[in-house]
């Protein structure tokens, strides 16, 4: 059973839910991604592995709410596409995608992508509904099994939103986005409803709510927000049968180590995360470009029993923050909502590339060595707010 109420007396610690994972079964999942030949088997036992010892890692580390480190998963939305039915492959249309970001700085995404750019790979062909019921019960056996003899504070699994899922595919099926972001919604409920009832708590990632913005430039500040509303509404029918405490909401900007000028500013979006059903608010604040956005919680009301997770240590550079900067982080949210409302969490995800021979942006080492500064950073700040 959960321990929340630890949360009363320290803070606690978290992050957004995927970690890097070994290369062996990173290119096994890369073979069954591109339909080349593999052992089944083989990645079923390998991942099965990973995810033990992935939970065992951070649960010595010291993170009181841990998850399966998103180890089968090809990333955090990809996996989609072999839980919904009603998608095909297409061949992706030439080129880039122009947003914001890319068109402010061409230079620096010359030749490259970031996150949201390229060209959809996957189209909604049919009726859109859920056929992952048996690779959804692995990974909730897998995480179940690894839980063995250990004792975390609560455990949770993330699962794409319903905007995010729909952003892979292009709409050649419903009458309008609106039709097919509901269809998409309805779909993955089956999901988040099966993660609650396995007794763990489910984590929406929803990167598109962020960076919506970002990615259309002919729309201002004012139609994103109503783009989010309506992403909003889909959602929360999506979650509409789940306690808002099992839920938590994870939203970011997508793009790691870039110029991030066009990121949509939390002033303008934070009023809207608090309307979702969910009990926790995961975002990004240690990203350089962010970390003023802490005094956003002055002017927003958190609706009772809402908790913050604020990122504390960032996935948008290799420097690993110190245990006192992480520290400051908490403690100026804390004081605003309240040190019982504050999980000490990090910006985005930290997983390992599944491509051959490309690196990571941020090495295993380093992600370990900033989730073990976040750790002790939420130690100094339980010093200082107790």
């Amino acid at each position: 059973m959960p321990r929340l109420d630890e949360r009363n007396t320290r803070i606690l610690t978290t992050h957004t839910g995927s970690l890097p994972r070994p290369d062996a079964l990173s290119a096994l999942l890369f073979a069954r991604m591109t339909r080349q030949p593999h052992d089944a088997g083989e990645l079923t036992r390998q991942t099965s592995a990973a995810v033990v010892d992935i939970v065992r890692k951070q649960t010595l580390l010291g993170l009181d709410i841990v998850s399966d480190g998103e180890q089968s998963k090809t990333s955090f939305q990809n996996y989609a596409t072999d839980r919904l039915a009603g998608m095909t492959a297409i061949k992706p249309a030439p080129g880039e995608r122009v947003t914001r970001e890319n068109a402010a700085f061409p230079a620096f995404y010359k030749g490259g992508v970031h996150s949201g750019s390229a060209r959809a790979r996957w189209a909604c062909t049919s009726e859109v509904s859920y056929i992952g019921h048996d690779l959804l019960k692995q990974d909730l056996d897998n995480l179940r099994a690894a839980l063995t003899g250990l004792d975390p504070v609560d455990v949770f699994v993330p699962s794409v939103s319903p905007s995010s899922c729909a952003g892979l595919m292009e709409n050649r099926f419903y009458k309008n986005d609106e039709e097919h972001v509901h269809a998409v919604a309805e779909a993955m409920r089956t999901e988040y409803e099966a993660i609650v009832a396995a007794g763990f708590c489910v984590q929406i990632d929803d990167p598109r709510l962020a960076m919506h913005y970002m990615l259309t430039p002919g729309e201002d500040v004012t139609q994103a927000r109503a783009w989010a509303r309506r992403r909003i509404e889909a959602l929360n029918h999506a979650l509409r049968n789940i306690p808002e405490e099992r839920v938590r909401h994870h939203t970011c900007y997508g793009i790691n180590m870039g110029p991030r000028t066009s990121d949509m500013e939390m002033k303008d979006l934070a009023d809207l995360v608090v309307t979702i059903k969910a009990g926790y608010d995961s975002f990004e604040l240690a990203n350089p470009r962010h970390e003023h956005e802490w005094r956003v919680w002055e002017s927003v009301k958190l609706p009772e029993g809402r908790m913050l997770a604020p990122g504390c240590v960032t996935h948008a550079s290799v420097i690993v923050e110190h245990p006192d900067l992480v520290a400051e982080r908490i403690v100026k949210v804390a004081r605003i909502v309240g040190r019982e409302r504050v999980i000490a969490s990090s910006d985005c995800g930290f997983a390992s590339t599944l491509f051959p021979g490309q690196p990571p942006e941020i090495e295993p080492e380093i992600v370990w060595a900033k989730l073990e500064a976040l750790v002790e950073g939420a130690r100094r700040a339980t010093k200082q707010l107790w």
